[in-house]
């Protein structure tokens, strides 16, 4: 299979302390990989590695065949998105939101464009002079997918999405991304702490441990792991 993200040898550090070390493998193109493991297990920093937010100290990765260093940083953010837990929105409406991409390119989002990005969220035209703030949690999340979704990114990265929703918005979130994935093709890369919706979700899963990939494969894996530690883990997680 086809590599979107790989990473090979890669090792980062905070001072002397070891955050990443030695990590080797493929994020594949074109398909959901889940992140799981403990916090503090270096899952965050990983994904920040990817749009080069951060740098390793050794090692090499490649986006799409090619060294993340000989990308320009904003077009490496252009085809790499992010979509955070927090949904960062500015103070204004969503049409508004939704531009912000585009204008910092000094590019303007028509309104025909701005409903075509709701309607892939599965949001309501109607919310486009809405403002941020008046946003449920589900919805927020919703408009920040749609705004990663401008610059069209071949891969996109997510990190706890889910986790400050209820079980009803997960589930709608969980299927817009599995939809996104099939619709366009793009590669995702999922942090989340929900072991079940890792399985769900994912076609893929690291589970990564003190800043190791201790186990990895198709998601399943979480069912019934090989790897003692991953065992106390699941078991941790599932009871």
């Amino acid at each position: 299979m086809k590599s979107a993200i790989q990473f090979n040898d890669v090792y980062y550090r905070i001072d002397n302390l070891p955050i990443l070390k030695q990590i080797t493998g493929s994020f594949y193109e074109g398909e959901i990989t889940t992140l799981v493991g403990p916090s503090g297990a270096g899952k965050t920093t990983l994904l920040k590695l990817c749009n080069r937010l951060l740098s390793p100290q050794s090692g090499d990765i490649y986006i799409n065949g090619k060294d993340i260093r000989d990308w320009d940083p904003i077009e490496l953010r252009r085809n790499v998105g992010m979509a955070l837990q927090s949904a960062p929105m500015i103070d204004g409406s969503v049409e508004q939101n939704l531009a912000l991409p585009l204008e910092l390119q000094g590019k303007h989002l028509s309104e025909h464009q701005a409903k075509d990005l709701l309607k892939d969220v599965g949001l309501s035209a109607e919310l486009l002079q809405r403002n941020s703030k008046e946003l449920s949690g589900g919805q927020r999340q919703k408009v920040s997918i749609a705004r990663t979704l401008v610059n069209r990114p071949q891969i996109l990265l997510l990190d706890e999405i889910t986790s400050s929703l209820d079980q009803v918005s997960q589930k709608e979130i969980e299927e817009l991304i599995i939809k996104i994935n099939r619709k366009f093709g793009v590669t995702i890369v999922w942090i989340t702490h929900n072991l079940q919706q890792a399985v769900d979700v994912g076609t893929y899963t690291w589970v990564m441990m003190a800043g190791e990939i201790i186990e990895a494969g198709k998601s399943d894996l979480l069912r019934s792991p090989s790897n003692d530690r991953v065992k106390q883990f699941v078991k941790g997680e599932w009871g």
